[in-house]
């Protein structure tokens, strides 16, 4: 096997180049980038350097509290950022997409590293966190992207859902496709990459274990059950979420909650 070719200070600094091209580009065209470019750059060496040395000591210790503990930590920080992505205040919604979110992430990052690749123990924190990772920040995009989408829509059907109301439908009926159109829009950029996997792009978790030196082939297994991961979890997720939270859009006489405008 090839040996890993490492990547040193001043090489690493090289690679801020990239961000040259984009604060010229935003200057040019005044695009008005500039400063989140720069944050976004220091936050990216601040928050990886961090992880790097967070998940060396993990990986040290070895113990199961602690990377559940740092699982826990990862689902929090995934809620506040669905609930910084959608702008919603009239319906109290984090609640049940936390938890929503904590139990879909944990069972899928349980069976993928305790069952399809066979780790013992199955909390082994080298396996464990990053599946853990990549099912909670694909997971989340898609989650932000479908309640989004659904409280856009009911707003904007309102007149209609309250008709399909008065009509004797119940709250499921009368809110069906917008139900269906949020899920699908959260869904849709995972499936979109299962389309183009290998053929348009190779994935980041594929190209890292061969940049590392592991066997293409063997590269292949990993990322093909890691796609399929990601597409079950963002479903089940989704779904679940979107159903508990269309349901806190009603009231007990199954009366919209919602306000044609945002609170």
């Amino acid at each position: 096997m090839s040996q890993v070719v490492e990547i040193g200070l001043w090489q690493l600094l090289l690679g801020l180049i990239f961000i040259l091209i984009a604060q010229t580009a935003s200057f040019v065209y005044h695009l008005g980038l500039s400063r989140d470019i720069t944050v976004g750059t220091v936050r990216t060496f601040a928050q990886l350097f961090l992880m790097g040395y967070a998940l060396t000591f993990i990986f040290r210790l070895n113990n199961l509290w602690i990377t559940l503990g740092i699982f826990v930590v990862m689902a929090v920080s995934a809620s506040f950022i669905v609930k910084g992505r959608v702008k919603e205040r009239q319906i109290p919604y984090m609640l049940p997409t936390f938890l929503t979110m904590f139990v879909s992430y944990f069972v899928t990052a349980l069976f993928v590293s305790g069952l399809i690749i066979g780790v013992a123990p199955w909390w082994e924190p080298r396996y464990f966190l990053p599946i853990g990772g990549m099912v909670i920040g694909n997971s989340m995009s898609a989650l932000a992207i479908a309640l989004e989408r659904l409280f856009r829509e009911m707003r904007q059907q309102k007149d209609l859902i309250e008709t399909k109301l008065c009509l004797g439908a119940n709250y499921r009926e009368a809110s069906s496709e917008m139900f269906k159109n949020a899920v699908t829009a959260g869904m849709i950029p995972s499936i979109n990459a299962m389309m183009g996997v290998g053929l348009v792009f190779i994935p980041g978790m594929m190209s890292g274990q061969i940049l590392a030196g592991a066997d293409p082939l063997q590269a292949i297994r990993y990322q093909i059950v890691i796609m399929l991961m990601l597409v079950g979890s963002t479903a089940a997720t989704s779904i679940i979420a979107v159903l508990v939270v269309r349901k806190r859009c009603f009231g007990k006489g199954e009366e919209l909650l919602l306000s044609t405008a945002k609170q």
